[in-house]
């Protein structure tokens, strides 16, 4: 909605590697005010997560890491 900004697409690949489609990933406007000088490197990986993740029913979740950038 007009509160959340696109950050990128994510094309997403089975273990296999066969493209399985392109999801959106969106962050708050507010969220991004606060993270907008960071670099954020955003994997799936195996494991439980909490709030929004994939776990249910793919038992996966999402990893974000962060690279303060510029200054």
């Amino acid at each position: 909605g007009d509160a959340d900004i696109r950050l990128g697409v994510f094309g997403l690949k089975d273990d296999d590697g066969t493209a399985l489609g392109d999801i959106d990933f969106w962050m708050s406007k507010e969220q991004f005010a606060y993270w907008k000088h960071t670099l954020l490197t955003v994997d799936v990986v195996d494991g439980r997560g909490g709030g929004f993740s994939l776990e249910a029913p793919e038992g996966r979740r999402f990893l974000i890491r962060s690279e303060l950038i510029g200054g």
